[in-house]
């Protein structure tokens, strides 16, 4: 797996990146092939934040962990999050026979997300009273089931997800609901 960290007004030192480098191959059992981790740490208003983003088998798995007393402590935090996010879902990643072992299921499918961000005022400027579009994300849409896309919301920790629906190719949003179930919006 290739371990790409970053830092994000942050010097990131040859300690950290190592820390980082020897507790994210801990995830590697849960999949068969990942591809790339990308671990961005910052310090914003004196927390120490630790973000991850892991593609693998077609998975895309965001985590994200802000502590006030160190970057190792959220490094730490941040794995076992994703890790027990991972272990929660393993069993419906993929299925198991008898003969062979584990074997991949349909997959869900999510493309690589790119974002493209906005201009950003800076911090004297007056905001303006009408809202605007600020960011922008663009992402293949592969044909999923509802129950895939919400494993998918799920891992991306997310609280809506926007999927190609595989039996009637229709665009659809699953979202969470506030009493912990799920609801498909559908077009007419």
């Amino acid at each position: 797996m290739l371990i790409n960290v970053k830092g994000k007004n942050f010097e990131v030192t040859d300690a950290l990146k190592g820390y980082v480098e020897k507790k994210l191959p801990k995830l590697e059992k849960y999949f068969h092939d990942l591809k790339e981790a990308v671990v961005t740490l910052s310090v914003q208003r004196g927390m120490h934040v630790v973000e991850v983003q892991i593609e693998g088998d077609g998975v895309l798995l965001r985590g994200e962990e802000r502590r006030g007393t160190d970057m190792y402590g959220s490094i730490d935090q941040v794995v076992d999050k994703l890790e027990s996010r991972v272990r929660k879902f393993k069993g419906k990643l993929y299925g198991k026979t008898v003969d062979e072992g584990p074997r991949e299921k349909e997959i869900i499918r999510a493309g690589i997300m790119t974002e493209s961000l906005g201009p950003e005022g800076s911090e004297g400027e007056e905001m303006e009273e009408v809202p605007s579009v600020v960011r922008t994300k663009r992402f293949a849409m592969k044909p999923m089931t509802p129950d895939e896309a919400a494993q998918q919301m799920e891992l991306l920790h997310h609280s809506f997800f926007v999927f190609r629906n595989a039996e009637t190719e229709d665009v659809n949003v699953v979202y969470k609901r506030d009493d912990g179930d799920y609801g498909l919006i559908e077009p007419l």
